[in-house]
């Protein structure tokens, strides 16, 4: 039975690779702007489901290898991910209670705290962006939350990852 379900983790780390390939993959112009916080929402969702598995430690990772491939600060996404991760997993008793669009709600708030601190550390590093519109992944993070959930969650269940 133990064997059984260690087998399974290599779901849970293909999903964050997709993750990965999504928030680096390229997009229009127009569109750029609006890319959803895709590594912020498959972790969420990791964390949620099997927090005994997936935490802070596999965030500052993701983080990690989402700054080499962006060619960002070294620990710039690292420390955002891990955040994310410690805010999501403080609340996550109550989340799992809440139903899906107070869920979204919340993880927009904790998105749009993500993206501050992502402003802020940018600007620290003179790369501060000249208009408000980083926040626009914020509430498109927050509609796909629920369709990435029921999909993860029948991934879950598909391939027994407990």
């Amino acid at each position: 039975m133990i064997a059984a379900r260690s087998r399974n983790t290599w779901v849970i780390w293909a999903s964050l690779c997709l993750a990965l390939l999504l928030s680096v993959a390229t997009l229009p112009k127009f569109m750029e702007i609006g890319r959803p916080l895709w590594l912020a929402l498959f972790l969420t969702y990791w964390v949620l489901a099997v927090p005994h598995r997936v935490g802070m430690t596999t965030a500052w990772c993701i983080g990690l290898l989402a700054d080499v491939l962006n060619g960002s600060l070294l620990g710039l996404n690292a420390l955002i991910l891990t955040l994310i991760t410690f805010l999501v997993l403080s609340l996550h008793q109550r989340l799992r209670m809440f139903p899906m669009w107070q869920q979204s709600m919340v993880l927009m708030v904790v998105f749009g705290l993500a993206q501050l601190l992502h402003l802020w550390l940018n600007a620290l590093t003179g790369n501060r962006p000249p208009t408000l519109l980083f926040l626009v992944p914020v509430p498109i993070s927050g509609l796909l939350w629920p369709w990435l959930f029921f999909m993860l969650q029948a991934l879950r269940q598909r391939f027994a990852v407990y």
